[in-house]
């Protein structure tokens, strides 16, 4: 059974917000000059998005909204997405400035941040709609995925990693009072595995071998946000 009953519950005792019932925003606009995006999903997209939001905020991050990805059925809905019945996973898409944080460094934190071993789950979050993923964008996203999964699987999470990394598909915006709802509802639900751990870097990692990615990838430690236990 799925925490969806107890999330909606959760949701009307703590938010005064736009109720369960609204519209989502439909599929994504054009992207700003000079910036990328980046399709991720770590289980309840609200922790996701408050702790990418919280680390990256001065550190390349343009924008961050919560929505819905992976389905089969267009226009979906909250209520739909948390019944199973769409094949969508609640995902946070990513706007930023690749001259100031890479894909490589957000994929990085992604591993950091949740509990990428637990198949369709998360916490007390179960079902498909919760599945660890990676969406990407190109060719060149796909390869970097596929490397730091190599090296959070081998090094940090004892070769368990069952994080899917597939080709992103249509984009739906979730409802309104899904955006940046732990800032409006500062004691809402939070799952307890979004949190960022503290692993380090492998020795001689990243081993890339194109120039370009490994200058843009490969910064002094003092440039990365700094860890919050």
């Amino acid at each position: 059974m799925t925490s969806f009953f107890n999330r909606l519950t959760r949701h009307f005792a703590s938010s005064s917000s736009i109720g369960v019932t609204s519209s989502g925003g439909g599929s994504s606009s054009a992207l700003p000059a000079n910036t990328e995006l980046a399709t991720v999903a770590a289980g309840c997209f609200w922790g996701v998005e408050h702790i990418y939001r919280k680390h990256f905020k001065d550190n390349g991050l343009i924008d961050a909204r919560v929505g819905y990805i992976g389905g089969d059925k267009a226009n979906p809905s909250y209520a739909k997405v948390c019944g199973g019945g769409t094949g969508h996973a609640e995902a946070l898409q990513i706007t930023f400035d690749p001259s100031k944080v890479s894909y490589r460094t957000l994929i990085e934190f992604l591993y950091k941040i949740h509990d990428p071993t637990t198949l369709n789950r998360q916490g007390a979050d179960v079902g498909t709609q919760y599945r660890s993923g990676i969406f990407y964008h190109s060719e060149e996203q796909k390869k970097i995925a596929e490397d730091v999964t190599r090296m959070a699987n081998q090094n940090w999470w004892n070769n368990k990693i069952s994080t899917a990394i597939i080709g992103a598909s249509d984009w739906w915006d979730a409802e309104k009072y899904h955006q940046r709802y732990l800032e409006h509802n500062p004691g809402g639900y939070e799952c307890p595995l979004h949190y960022l751990r503290p692993f380090k870097l492998p020795e001689g990692y990243p081993a890339v071998e194109d120039s370009s990615e490994a200058s843009k990838d490969s910064k002094p430690a003092a440039e990365e946000p700094k860890a919050e236990l």
